[in-house]
């Protein structure tokens, strides 16, 4: 068995672990989520999250095997890390390539983290929009988040396969984000709504699924004279589901512009993914208040699309991935330090759950 593989997989049982540890506490709370929980909670999640960049910068290279100046260079070469060995120097070497890999996985994680916060919003007016009890927030986020990082590994893991093939890509990628963050840009006014009738997922689900008019608790699916029906609250988290995968669309390509290593990138996303759900429970009442956070967010996607485009010209200025950190954090530490100097003075839309909204789905 491959470094690799044992790597992934006692990642992955830690990540199993981590999930059911806080699925036991979301079944003992009934669901209800405070903010004091909440800030808890994330605060344990990212925490964890910095305990795995220590754990990088210190034993990275075990990740590929590395046990060999040839091995490394060959990993180096593969990955495109930009880290220059020491000749006749195998010790300090590896730890220069560690210290980049924490930096990778490190910017990596904030970058995905900040772009998971659109994703809240959009969370939010799923939420609304179809009238989900917030006792039930947890239960589809929790369903929903583990369905997201099935997602992740595929979309992962294939995108680097075609990047290692197809070199081009990336500049198909970086193209494709420059695009996303204008449109986000000109877009950050725009009152989004969600049609509950007509939305795709809906519409899916009504054509192949018998579909129950009602909530029914907690329940994803419910048996009704001898027939098997969805819950609206399924049809919510497959809609999740099916919006962070448009999602995933900018935030991968995003993150292999810091790093190629597939298993770098799948770290990052994942340890955000799992922090998402708390930094909802932590934003939903207040994400108004950060107004200018989209103008960063398209500014963040802007130039990470120009690094993907001229990438090689950077490498060889001596672009470094502590270069794209700064840039990255001063980028979102501007948006938000803006929004709390200057915040918005009337409230252009409401975020928080209404209660007289929460009415069945008809189909």
């Amino acid at each position: 068995m491959s470094s690799e593989t044992l790597f992934m997989a006692g990642f992955l049982l830690f990540i199993i672990i981590i999930l059911a540890i806080d699925l036991n506490m979301g079944r003992k709370s009934g669901g209800i989520v405070t903010m004091k929980k909440a800030g808890i909670m994330s605060f344990f999640v990212i925490a964890l999250s910095m305990c795995f960049y220590f754990l990088l910068i210190s034993y990275g290279h075990l990740l590929h095997g590395i046990d060999s100046m040839e091995k490394l260079q060959s990993v180096i070469s593969r990955h495109h890390h930009p880290v220059k060995v020491i000749p006749g120097d195998l010790a300090h070497s590896i730890q220069l390539y560690n210290q980049n890999l924490g930096l990778e996985y490190l910017t990596g994680y904030i970058v995905e983290y900040a772009l998971s916060v659109d994703n809240i919003f959009v969370m939010i007016l799923i939420f609304t929009a179809f009238g989900v009890a917030p006792k039930n927030y947890h239960r589809v986020l929790f369903w929903g988040i583990l369905g997201a990082i099935v997602m992740r590994f595929i979309f992962i893991f294939v995108g680097a396969a075609l990047i290692a093939k197809f070199g081009w890509i990336m500049y198909v990628f970086g193209a494709f984000l420059i695009v996303t963050g204008i449109k986000m840009l000109l877009e950050k006014d725009k009152d989004e709504k969600i049609d509950t009738q007509n939305h795709p997922i809906v519409r899916f689900a009504n054509k192949y699924f018998k579909v129950h008019n009602h909530f029914v608790g907690d329940r994803f699916w419910v048996t009704i004279d001898g027939v098997r029906k969805m819950t609206p609250l399924f049809l919510v988290v497959l809609i999740i589901e099916a919006t962070d995968l448009i999602f995933a669309v900018d935030s991968i390509p995003a993150i292999f512009s810091v790093t190629k290593d597939p298993y770098i990138v799948f770290f990052s996303n994942i340890f955000a993914i799992i922090g998402l759900r708390s930094m909802f429970f932590l934003l939903a009442g207040i994400l108004d208040k950060f107004r200018f956070l989209k103008i960063g967010l398209a500014a963040l996607l802007t130039f990470i699309g120009l690094k993907m485009i001229f990438h090689s010209y950077l490498e060889e200025w001596g672009f470094e991935t502590t270069h794209s950190l700064l840039i990255i954090v001063s980028i979102l530490g501007i948006s938000i330090g803006a929004s709390l100097l200057f915040p918005v003075t009337k409230k252009n839309r409401t975020l928080k759950y209404d209660p007289d909204h929460d009415k069945n789905i008809r189909h």
